[in-house]
């Protein structure tokens, strides 16, 4: 796999948006893949757009290799499947290639399942609601920065979730440093049958 790494960072009017925590994660990636030991403020590196919505795309190594400024339209999503696979995604690498053909073989977007257990989507952290909390999976694919900084404000609790548990919530939520933490609405959830 490709040792290049990105992160998916919004700009809105001019502002840089929850760039602590796209630090912590880069600075711990480069530490951890590349023993790295000094420490990146990704914000030094950024040039805002003043006006629209981003998504500035930084990749790196051990240090900066490029930055690039997306103008930024949200999807939307009606339908998710859920599909077993063992994919490996602990880091956001830039090669995305094994995510994306598993997303290519559906119509719709996946909900993950890895050793019986929900993860993610191929773009988002997830969370349950069952009428008094919110429940994100204990192992995520990708650790996100959303996702660490609710669970940080203890907005989210972190639990193993399998796919048998659905009836047992009542809101679904996707969370990704671009939409943010997004309740999704008039959707159906179904099982791959492949």
């Amino acid at each position: 796999m490709s040792s290049l790494l990105f992160e998916t960072i919004k700009i809105e009017n001019g502002q840089i948006e929850n760039i602590e925590w796209h630090n912590r994660r880069c600075n711990r990636s480069r530490a951890e893949l590349f023993n790295a030991k000094a420490q990146l403020n990704l914000e030094t590196f950024i040039t805002p757009p003043p006006t629209g919505l981003y998504r500035c795309r930084l990749t790196y190594k051990e240090d900066i290799q490029s930055i690039e400024y997306i103008p930024y339209t949200p999807k939307t999503f009606h339908k998710f499947t859920i599909v077993k696979s063992q994919i490996e995604y602990a880091y956001k690498y830039d090669n995305r290639e094994e995510l994306n053909n598993l997303q290519k073989l559906y119509k719709d977007e996946i909900i993950i399942e890895k050793d019986g257990l929900l993860t993610d989507t191929s773009i988002a952290n997830i969370a349950f609601y069952n009428g008094q909390e919110w429940f994100t999976p204990k192992k995520p694919l990708l650790k996100g920065t959303m996702r660490a900084k609710l669970l940080h404000n203890n907005l989210l609790i972190p639990k193993n979730i399998r796919k048998e548990e659905f009836q047992n919530f009542s809101h679904f939520a996707l969370m990704n440093a671009m939409i943010g933490f997004q309740i999704q609405k008039n959707i159906n959830i179904h099982k791959d049958i492949r």
